[in-house]
Order: structure tokens, then sequence, then C-alpha cells
């Protein structure tokens, strides 16, 4: 994470570079490349800032967002759709992103199974009833295996400009780092987490003794939550009303595996074609200055194969060939080429995916291309 900051001294204003949001998000994403979490929450999320940095995450396959303002959610939420490029060039990996309208002080059981729980400059927002109840949900009730937990250090206030009591007028509390570890460890302690206590914004030279401006716990769980546990806790309705989701196209799923997979055969073979029409053309280039009698003398070496030959040719070679004007290229061949057998895997995962789609030789060793236009060109 890059913690630089800048101090202008001569105006007495501290100045964060990045911008403090953006470190607290690159925490967490410093923190998802670390311990790699498939499923991810975020509890208050606002205008899906978060959720939209952590979309490109490989490692991960499932974000969800709560926030108690529905209308802060749609107005960003389109940045969370998946664009035109993600349907022509699908990622190995599936992504579902869903946005919920509901509060961190009740239980839903769409929350449940999360790896990893973000709670970023959420909890000074609460109510004193809202917090007294967040403790529970999400710990005991969610028990993701990693929570993290920003709040504002109210020991750096001094230092900021404009600042009297609390730094946004929405906050109901702003604890100091006593306050917040106090908390934070006795939160550990009853749903048996560990904690560790960190943060970002660096105070100006001199002034270390104020800590982070923003101060953050990493909660991680110490035990295993049990099947049996967890579904004692679950509750038997949600609570939470969904105001988005979207489902990225993926290669998992057969249809966009099978597009990806005869694109690529297509393109393949089509560049095997013209390297070997290519290779033909220029063994025959002494009789370029006739092409009538090029055609002649070069259509009978095409059609040398007949479809049996062509069978045994397939089978005990790699090697494309042309028989009149259709090209066979094995299967094996193409399959040779790291893309395609990234998408496959194996030669037989390859026919099926390609056999509806691209026209194979009867026994299905083969792509078969029609040159007949490339010869025409030529």
């Amino acid at each position: 994470m890059d913690e630089t900051f800048q101090e202008e001294r001569f105006t007495g204003v501290v100045k964060f570079t990045p911008p403090l949001y953006k470190q607290r998000y690159q925490f967490i994403k410093d923190l998802v490349g670390k311990y790699k979490p498939k499923k991810v929450a975020d509890l208050g999320c606002a205008d899906c800032t978060l959720l939209w940095m952590l979309k490109f995450c490989s490692c991960i396959e499932v974000l969800a967002g709560v926030d108690t303002c529905a209308s802060v959610m749609r107005e960003k939420m389109h940045r969370l759709s998946p664009l035109p490029g993600d349907y022509l060039q699908p990622t190995e990996r599936s992504l579902t992103v869903t946005l919920h309208h509901g509060s961190v002080a009740q239980k839903d059981p769409c929350m449940l199974g999360f790896d990893l729980v973000t709670c970023i400059e959420l909890i000074e927002h609460l109510e004193e009833s809202e917090l007294k109840k967040f403790p529970e949900v999400v710990f005991g009730f969610m028990a993701p295996s990693i929570v993290v937990i920003s709040i504002p250090n109210a020991e750096f206030n001094p230092l900021l400009p404009g600042v009297t009591l609390f730094r946004h007028p929405d906050h109901k509390f702003e604890w100091n780092r006593a306050q917040f570890q106090s908390w934070a460890l006795e939160a550990a302690r009853r749903y048996g987490y560990s904690v560790e206590f960190t943060g970002v914004g660096h105070p100006p030279a001199g002034m270390e003794n104020v800590g982070f401006c923003t101060q953050i716990g990493v909660f991680v769980r110490k035990y295993t939550q049990t099947s049996e546990s967890a579904q004692s806790e679950k509750p038997t309705e949600g609570v939470y009303k969904t105001v988005f989701k979207a489902v990225y196209p993926s290669l998992k799923e057969e249809k966009y595996l099978q597009s990806a997979a005869v694109s690529e055969v297509i393109f393949t073979a089509q560049i095997i074609t013209r390297s070997l029409l290519d290779s033909l053309m220029s063994e025959h280039k002494e009789y370029n200055d006739d092409p009538t009698e090029r055609k002649s003398k070069f259509q009978p070496s095409m059609n040398c194969f007949s479809e049996d030959l062509g069978k045994l040719v397939v089978e005990k070679s790699m090697k494309p060939f042309v028989n009149g004007s259709v090209v066979y290229i094995p299967l094996k061949t193409i399959f040779s080429f790291p893309k395609v057998k990234r998408l496959c895997a194996t030669v037989e995962k390859l026919r099926k995916l390609i056999a509806s789609k691209v026209p194979l030789s009867s026994d299905g060793s083969a792509v078969l291309l029609n040159t007949e236009h490339e010869n025409e060109d030529n």
C-alpha cells in the first residue's frame, strides 16, 4: 500500500497523497491480494466504489454490498454491471455482484458464507442501539473468516482544519485509539477472533504520537464455524431488499465456453490454412506467369487424397493437408495451441464443444475448411 503523503506546514493543512479514502480502499485490495477470499461483502457500501475496485480482483467470485440508503446505491450501481468486453472475452472465474438495502443491525441469510467482510468508516454512523447489535450480527451471525473495520481516530482531529467535534455531521461518535481497541478486543474475545490494529494516513513528522488518521482493526476468526452452529443462527426469512444483481459471463458456463472455443478454433484453423496455402503456392511459383496453368497444375496435387486416405493421414499425423478445395486440420494440431488447450483441457472436450458449430471430418478427427475462395484469389 502506498502511504505517502505531503504536509503543507505553511498553511497548517495536512494533505494525504493519495487521498485518505483511496488509502483505505488500497488497504482492502492488499488484504484481498494476501488472503485471496472468494466471497466478499462490504457493509455500508454507499456509492459502491470499493465494490467496483474489488470486482477486478481475479480471486473474488461473489461480491455483496449493504447500505441503508438505496438511492445512493442505485445512483452508482451501473458501474457494477458487465461491460460489452466481458461478453466478448469471458474470464475463467464466475462473478456475481449483489446490492442489498438494509441495516447492519439486522440478520439476513443472504449474508452468510462470506470469507471477508469490510466495514469502512461505518460504525461511527450507527445509533447506539445499532452499535450494540452490530457485533452479534457481524461476528456472531455472519461469522466470516476475516472482518476489517476502519474508523476515524479522534486523536488526529486537532491536526485537521475545520474539525471541531466530529469529522462528519452524521457521525454519532468518534473514538480515540484506546476506545476503539477496547471495543474491538472485547468483540474479538466474545466471538472467537484475534484482532490486529493498524491504520492509514500517517501523521506529520514530529506528531507520531497521535497515530494514524484512520485506525483499522483486522479481525481473523480463530476457529472454523460448524455448519450446525451456523444453521441454528439462520433466520427463517430475509429482511434485506435486493436492489441490484449482476451475473458476469464466465467460461464456467457451457454456452460461453463453447462460443470461446469455436472462435479460437476458427481463428487457429484460418492461420494454419493460410500458412499451408502460402507454402504450397511457393512450391508452384514457376507457374506464376500463367494463372490458368498454375491452377490446373495445382489442383491435382490437392486432389491426391481420397476421403479414406485423408482419415488415415489425419489419424497418423498432426500435419494438415489439402484435398481438393478442402483443408484437413487435425484436431490434435489445433489442440496443441496453448489458448485452445487452456479452454478445453482435452481433445475430447474440444471435439464435443465444436461438433455442432465447426465442420469436422466424418470421424471427427479434423476440422475442415473450404479454400475455394482462396484458390480463386490466387
